[in-house]
This record gives structure tokens, C-alpha cells and sequence, in this order.
């Protein structure tokens, strides 16, 4: 799929919904422990779409702090089924949300479209290799390992401005990794990795400073939803953070975010919408 072809980058906001085909998401919507998983998953993702996504990222294995990694034979058993069933019923690209170039393969072979790696293709050598010879759109996350507590802004920490440098610098070098393992300049998105090894501050400044991250050429894909940083920022449990995450990606959209990958789509599409009609309407009469 070339991403070119599918969206026009710049004169919309567009909706990644999420399908966490997981016992143990984070964000307390994992598909895995239902009794017909499979057939939840597949009423999930039918029902994103119809609330308004324009792809679908399908992941088997959580990505939240403390998780136990799982073999590749299991994430495969979570996900092929959910992604080929998505891929006849749902007339949107589908993303897979993973770290591991077995399971993208297959993935790709049922039916998926995008690779979406929080490793920024360093966690599985093949990976990049795999989606250069699929000519396969890739989401490189930023995501520079060990997780601090949300609440650390200690007195040593970076300023906002070094921290949105460090990332830029950081975001270019997955880039020149990618495309110097055949993956095509034009097929990459990149996700400045909100929530994944960030303080609460630093995933604020990240969201106010997406302009930062517009020069390096590319796409940005945010992902604020549900995120701890919500819930310490308004001091309130995951089940009361709609309106704190609608309020990070309506920011995040201002500064230039090009695609929110989220829970609450019907929701986050309304939000997206709005403020398109703001920020960008001289886009959408050209």
C-alpha cells in the first residue's frame, strides 16, 4: 500500500482505532480474555470503523510497562485470525502493532497493510528488511527504553527544549536506520513515542512541541489515549480520562499531529473534526 495513494496528509486528522488483542492492556481494554476473543476483536474493529477510523492497528502483544513478553507462535494465534477476518469486513488499512518480523510477515500475508513497531525497527533486525521488500508502510515509534515513574520531573531533568531536540535527533536516526534497509522515505510515519519511557512532562512538552518534529518531513502519529499521564495530570483513574484525552489530542492535531491512534474513536473523531474545521479549512477548500 502507498500511503499516498490512501491519505492526504495535511487536510485531515486521521483516526487510527486500536484493537489490543491482549489479557493485559494497559489501557483495560484487552480482547484476549472475552470468550469469543476472536469474534469480540472483529465486532471492535467493524464498530471503530463505523464510528469513524480510517485504519485499524491490531496488536497481540501488550506493550505496558512490566508486561511479559510472549513467543511469537502466541502472538500469531491472537492475531492472524482477527486481521484476516478485518481485512474482508473492514474497508480500512490495517496495522500491525508489533515488534517481531515473523509475525508482520504473517500479518501481512492475511491481509494487514501497515507495520506499527514501538521499537523503531531495532528490536527485530528483519523487520526493516521485511517491510522494504513488502514495500510495506512502516510507524517508527520512539521509544529509547527504560520507563521512568510518570511523575518523575526531577531537578536533573532535561528542559523541554532538550527533550524535544534529544527526540528529533533520535526520530532522524530511525529514519536513515529505515531507509538504509530499503524502507522507501515516503512510507514511513513517526510517532514520537507519548507514554513510552517519558515523564509526565516530557510527554506534555512532546504534544506542545509537535512543530518541533514537522521538519524532519514526515507524518507524525500521536497516541495521548489512556495514557498514564493523563490521570496524573488531572489526578483522576483511567476510567475518567475521556475529556483529558480529547484535550491532548486536540493540541496535538493543532501542532501538527497528522494521525491519533485511539480508543474512544467515535469520540476522538468528533474532537478531530472540529478542530480540523479550525486549523485546517483553508486545506480542505483546496
Amino acid at each position: 500500500m502507498r500511503l499516498s495513494d490512501r491519505f492526504a496528509w495535511g487536510k485531515q486528522t486521521y483516526l487510527m482505532g486500536v484493537i489490543n488483542v491482549t489479557p493485559d492492556s494497559f489501557s483495560g481494554d484487552g480482547l484476549l480474555v472475552r470468550g469469543n476473543w476472536v469474534e469480540a476483536a472483529i465486532e471492535h474493529g467493524l464498530r471503530l470503523v463505523a464510528d469513524g477510523a480510517h485504519m485499524l492497528d491490531v496488536g497481540g502483544e501488550s506493550t505496558r510497562p512490566g508486561a511479559e513478553p510472549i513467543p511469537p507462535r502466541e502472538e500469531l494465534r491472537r492475531i492472524v485470525p482477527v486481521v484476516e477476518a478485518l481485512a474482508e469486513l473492514a474497508d480500512v488499512p490495517l496495522s500491525i502493532d508489533t515488534t517481531k518480523a515473523a509475525v508482520a510477515a504473517a500479518a501481512l500475508d492475511a491481509g494487514a497493510a501497515i507495520i506499527n513497531d514501538v521499537s523503531g525497527l531495532r528490536a527485530d533486525p528483519e523487520l526493516g528488511s521485511l517491510a522494504a521488500e513488502r514495500g510495506a508502510p512502516v510507524v517508527l515509534v520512539h521509544n529509547p527504553g527504560s520507563v521512568p515513574s510518570p511523575r518523575g520531573d526531577g531537578a536533573r531533568a532535561p528542559s523541554d527544549e532538550a527533550t524535544l531536540h534529544a527526540i528529533r535527533g533520535d526520530l532522524q536516526a530511525l529514519m536513515e536506520a529505515a531507509v538504509a534497509r530499503g524502507v522507501a522515505v515516503d512510507q514511513i510515519i513517526l510517532d514520537p513515542g507519548i507514554g513510552f519511557a517519558k515523564t509526565g512532562r516530557q510527554n506534555l512538552a512532546v504534544l506542545d512541541g509537535l512543530e518541533t518534529l514537522r521538519a524532519l518531513g514526515r507524518p507524525l502519529l500521536i497516541s495521548p489515549s489512556r495514557k498514564p499521564f493523563i490521570g496524573f495530570a488531572l489526578d483522576l483513574p483511567p476510567d475518567e480520562q475521556l475529556e483529558g484525552s480529547a484535550g491532548a489530542a486536540a493540541v496535538g492535531i493543532v501542532r501538527g499531529a497528522d494521525i491519533v491512534r485511539a480508543h474512544d474513536v467515535r469520540k476522538l473523531a468528533r474532537v478531530a473534526r472540529i478542530v480540523d474545521a479550525i486549523v485546517r479549512r483553508g486545506a480542505a477548500r483546496r
